[in-house]
């Protein structure tokens, strides 16, 4: 028995589509230096360096909060319902 079967082709993506998936919904927590944060976010005020922080990122990776603590950066995320998700 033969079965048709209807494919459905969809477009990947774009990068604006990419990038507003989760905003304002889910965040994640990375580990970095002050040297390094002051790379990926040259408008970020100026920190000591060679210190370590936690950021707390939106889905598309803008900042939202720098901390020296992973828990501020955590409680920081429940406070505004935001979902935290792992990034490998």
């Amino acid at each position: 028995m033969k079965q048709d079967r209807n494919l459905i082709q969809t477009s990947p993506l774009t990068p604006a589509e990419f990038a507003a998936l989760g905003a304002g919904e889910v965040a994640y927590i990375k580990s970095m230096s002050s040297d390094e944060l002051m790379r990926i976010f040259p408008q970020a005020p100026k920190i000591e360096s060679g210190l370590q922080l936690f950021t707390l990122l939106s889905a598309d990776g803008a900042p939202i909060l720098v901390t020296d603590s992973r828990e501020a950066a955590t409680a920081n995320a429940w406070e505004h319902d935001l979902r935290m998700v792992s990034v490998h």
